[in-house]
């Protein structure tokens, strides 16, 4: 697996798993019928430092993209977004980009990582809770869930 800085043309490998995962509705805060022009902007936004994993093939199978949270006084906190292609879900490539994202995180000056709104039914939860992230609230039946009904946002934290 090779993980590096994603390019502008690397969106046309990311936009097809993101639209899978985000229109299941299952685990993202996101409507679930956003256009790939408003997909696009959100996670190849100037501000953010997006990575691409590459299989042994060479086709991207995972995105994740870190930006800080807040500006000013709060920037030094970052914020992330992660997705695996669900046709490589469960071959670790999760974990080695996570991994790779908080060591660049950290690289970059930031103090810790929130994740503002989980899905408490993200089977994802188990990873960043084994990555040392902490529940710090959940916010009850926030997320109306397509099969289980409204769930709760987790929000999590974790210092760098």
């Amino acid at each position: 697996m090779l993980i590096r800085d994603a390019t502008p043309d690397d969106w046309a490998a990311v936009w097809p798993f993101w639209h899978r995962i985000v229109s299941a509705g299952e685990t993202y805060a996101w409507d679930r019928d956003t256009p790939e022009p408003a997909a696009r902007a959100l996670w190849m936004a100037p501000a953010n430092r997006v990575s691409v994993v590459e299989d042994e093939s060479g086709a991207i199978v995972a995105s994740a993209y870190v930006r800080p949270n807040y500006g000013g006084p709060a920037a030094h906190i970052a914020n992330a977004g992660f997705m695996v292609d669900p046709a490589h879900a469960g071959r670790g490539i999760g974990r080695l980009l996570a991994e790779y994202v908080l060591e660049q995180a950290r690289s970059d000056g930031y103090t810790g990582m929130i994740f503002n709104a989980v899905v408490e039914t993200n089977p994802a939860m188990k990873l960043w809770e084994s990555l040392g992230f902490r529940t710090l609230g959940t916010v009850p039946g926030a997320f109306r869930h397509p099969t289980r009904g409204p769930v709760g946002l987790n929000i999590l934290f974790r210092e760098l």
